[in-house]
């Protein structure tokens, strides 16, 4: 099985997110898929397997686990499809459900993808779930951005929304990995995104990725679209809206995700990015 190395959502090998990608992994199982994903040691590897009837099926292992979803990996691996056959759109089965993602030439000759992820939702964060989790990562009520209220954000896989008003609280991320890995296991969630809102269409964001056994994640797609699904739930930014997020600048991997929120409430999120080999 040949696992090629991506970086999504930059067009830089340093910046961005690396991503593992098996444009053929027929035949292997989870145990294979899960070793080779650890192996390569990247935050997700995507395995991608062709049962002849239509959709791919695409399937994303951390080194320690399989997610549902992943973003970045989902980007690489169309750009990685479309240098070997030719840009256009495939239609991907996950366990989260179906995404499209479409693959097209930039003005300089570059790819560029773009998938629509599953139809988004947000749940309550309950308030002892929100005191634990402010007080693993360090922070307290009062760093929290009124504006942006924490919730639970879906697009694939489920992510806290937590925003601050401060750049330097955002900065300063410290908090205990093994506590935050617990009460995420508990409550099934993937990243916890972090947010901050510099402007109305602009943000910035990093992503703590405990059960992916790394501290933080540079570029966080599924992520980037249960943020975009949060902000049309709660009508906290005009549709249809075109948004910026920034993310891995802390990490020095800085990474641009732009993502596209549709007015229809029922219509999934478009999450845009490039992504070159390593």
């Amino acid at each position: 099985m040949e696992i090629l190395r991506y970086v999504a959502f930059s067009t830089d090998p340093e910046g961005g997110n690396p991503a593992g990608v098996a444009l053929d992994a027929s035949g292997a199982d989870d145990k294979v898929m899960l070793a080779a994903a650890a192996e390569v040691g990247y935050s997700e590897t995507a395995f991608v397997v062709d049962s002849g009837d239509g959709p791919l099926d695409v399937r994303y292992f951390s080194p320690l686990a399989e997610v549902p979803f992943c973003g970045h990996a989902t980007i690489a691996t169309a750009v990685a499809h479309a240098e070997r056959h030719g840009p256009g759109r495939l239609h991907l089965r996950t366990q989260a459900g179906p995404v499209t993602v479409t693959t097209d030439r930039a003005a300089d000759g570059s790819l560029v993808a773009t998938l629509v992820s599953v139809a988004p939702r947000t749940v309550p964060l309950e308030e002892a779930d929100l005191a634990e989790l402010l007080a693993i990562l360090g922070w307290s009520a009062e760093d929290l951005d009124p504006a942006l209220p924490p919730r639970v954000a879906f697009a694939g896989a489920w992510h806290p929304v937590i925003a601050t008003a401060s750049r330097d609280r955002l900065a300063d991320l410290d908090y205990d990995m093994a506590a935050l890995a617990a009460l995420m296991a508990r409550r099934d969630w993937t990243t916890i995104d972090l947010v901050l809102r510099e402007s109305p269409t602009v943000f910035h964001a990093r992503n703590p990725f405990p059960p992916g056994g790394v501290v933080e994640d540079p570029a966080t797609g599924a992520a980037a679209a249960a943020f975009g699904g949060y902000l049309r739930e709660l009508e906290l930014v005009p549709t249809p809206a075109t948004l910026t997020i920034h993310q891995g600048v802390d990490m020095g991997r800085p990474s641009t995700i732009t993502v596209t929120v549709p007015t229809d409430p029922h219509s999934g999120i478009g999450v845009t990015g490039t992504a070159v080999r390593i």
